[in-house]
């Protein structure tokens, strides 16, 4: 059998089993490394948010809204491309790879010469120049990474990736709880970032077996060039919504503000940001490899609908009960204000999950121009939102130092469910799924998501306890509601997720 072959037919999810077991095997490995990374990612945190303060959060916050927009130009949207085709060959592989690299050299040595304007955009605080100089050479090594990912990711294969990621964040916490301890401030976080990149790149060159060709394909550049410019402009645009809080707070109100609303983004991402990134590698591969079947690929999104919203609703609303004793357990009260921007962002976060796995919806059918238009419309309704709130943003009241912030978020999740509605709108088209369906995927985990925060709401108005023991009562009486109701429900997305846990566990414990 031809490598291209073997390939297809990995790609397909036919190698080492049946489709439904490769998409088993795949979202059990991209949940794991969600899981590790943020078991890590949470460790490192603490230290770090309990060593550095508040100002110094603010700096690299400020760093992080041009280091997101630029990461999007590296790659320009052929990865996505190359998930989307169905069997993309080495040639094709190896040109998105040289192109990503020599994209991110012309970036860094633009945004090198850029350093001191964006200073002058932050209250003028010339510490943002070195940092950003250093921070910007990760787009430089993450180029290197971006192409092994997504072949692994189409493969079905992303053991190495958790593993690349797991090792990479314990080498940067390292580093960075080193640095933070001996007095380095905000350099702790940007050689924590060049760490986490190094080992990553380092570790998948080392396993992944893919070596490129030294050709570049004009030809097949061309050829990415039509979904990758749509993909490109969604994600500018999509970053325009996600870093638009962070400017406008660090360049209009001040850097020990965006301090503590980078501390609430920063947590809330670790739930909104993997949810999103497990739906992504898990199931583009697979709709796309369907998409000539109109029948079947519109069952698959039902089930994926399902599938999220049964994992979305109880993770999002979880956190958000838990929020205050969660802080409190980590960082004490330090970073108080954080919390109630937290729950915003969880709240908005619900929204920007199904708008994103709408998108994957939209992707694995190569429409791009729709992935722009709904992100034209995201941005739209977060500028007019931002327009409407930005005379408050920076009031205070009765000592809350964040509450114009909260009215900025909460024009920023209206926008976001506005956003939702419309997505949902031209997903309706492509899918051929009706209007009603959708909602009676979402809504029974929505009902039973509610049910199960009201005892733990209830419980920590009626008992003092620790913070940590009140967290773990949380999670258990909710969890337990959940899962209960959900059985009583016979919810069959619950099945098959408890089925496919529990038959693993067995099949393993036989073994042994």
């Amino acid at each position: 059998m031809s490598e291209s072959e073997t390939s297809s037919r990995k790609e397909s999810g036919e190698s080492g089993g049946t489709l439904k077991q490769s998409v088993a095997r795949t979202l059990k490995w991209n949940v794991i490394d969600r899981l590790s990374s943020q078991v890590l990612y949470l460790v490192t945190g603490v230290v770090l948010a309990r060593e550095l303060t508040q100002e110094e959060y603010g700096l690299v916050g400020a760093i992080q809204v041009f280091h997101v927009f630029a990461s999007l130009f590296v790659d320009s949207g052929f990865a996505a491309v190359l998930l989307q085709r169905k069997s993309p060959t080495r040639l094709e592989y190896s040109t998105v790879l040289w192109f990503n690299v020599a994209m991110s050299l012309a970036i860094y040595m633009l945004l090198y010469i850029l350093a001191p304007v964006i200073a002058d955009l932050f209250q003028g605080d010339v510490r943002l120049i070195p940092l950003s100089r250093v921070m910007f050479l990760t787009f430089i090594i993450n180029a290197f990474s971006i192409v092994q990912v997504n072949r692994l990711t189409k493969l079905m294969d992303t053991r190495m990736v958790a593993v690349s990621n797991s090792l990479g964040l314990v080498a940067g916490a390292v580093v960075g709880i080193y640095l933070a301890v001996t007095g380095y401030g905000a350099w702790a976080l940007v050689w924590q970032a060049i760490v986490i990149s190094v080992v990553k790149v380092a570790i998948l060159w080392l396993t992944s077996g893919w070596t490129p060709l030294w050709r570049f394909s004009f030809e097949s550049l061309r050829g990415f060039v039509r979904l990758g410019s749509g993909v490109t402009i969604s994600s500018v645009l999509n970053t325009v919504f996600l870093t638009m809080g962070s400017f406008v707070i660090g360049h209009k109100v001040s850097l020990v503000t965006l301090g503590y609303y980078t501390q609430a983004d920063k947590w809330s991402k670790m739930g909104v940001t993997s949810l999103s990134q497990v739906f992504t590698s898990s199931f583009v591969p697979l709709l796309s490899g369907v998409q000539d079947d109109s029948e079947r690929y519109a069952r698959m999104c039902g089930k994926t609908h399902r599938l999220a919203a049964y994992l979305l609703f109880p993770a999002m609303g979880l956190l958000a009960v838990m929020a205050t004793p969660i802080f409190h357990t980590l960082f004490g009260t330090k970073w108080d204000p954080s919390i109630v921007l937290f729950q915003l962002l969880l709240m908005r976060g619900i929204f920007m999950v199904l708008s994103s796995l709408y998108g994957n919806f939209m992707l694995s059918l190569a429409k791009s121009k729709l992935l722009v238009l709904t992100e034209t419309v995201k941005d739209v309704t977060s500028v007019v939102a931002v327009i409407v709130t930005l005379p408050y943003i920076a009031m205070t009241s009765g000592g809350n130092v964040v509450y114009g912030v909260e009215i900025f978020l909460w024009g920023q999740l209206v926008a976001s469910v506005v956003t939702w509605l419309v997505t949902l709108v031209y997903v309706i088209r492509i899918t051929g799924r009706p209007f009603m369906s959708y909602l009676a995927d979402l809504a029974p985990y929505v009902a039973v998501t509610t049910l199960g925060s009201l005892p733990c709401a209830l419980i920590a108005g009626a008992f003092e306890m620790l913070p940590p023991v009140l967290c773990c009562v949380e999670a258990i009486v909710f969890v337990a509601v959940y899962v209960g109701v959900n059985a009583l429900l016979k919810s069959r997305i619950q099945a098959d997720v408890l089925g496919y846990l529990f038959g693993r566990f067995m099949k393993n414990k036989m073994a042994v």
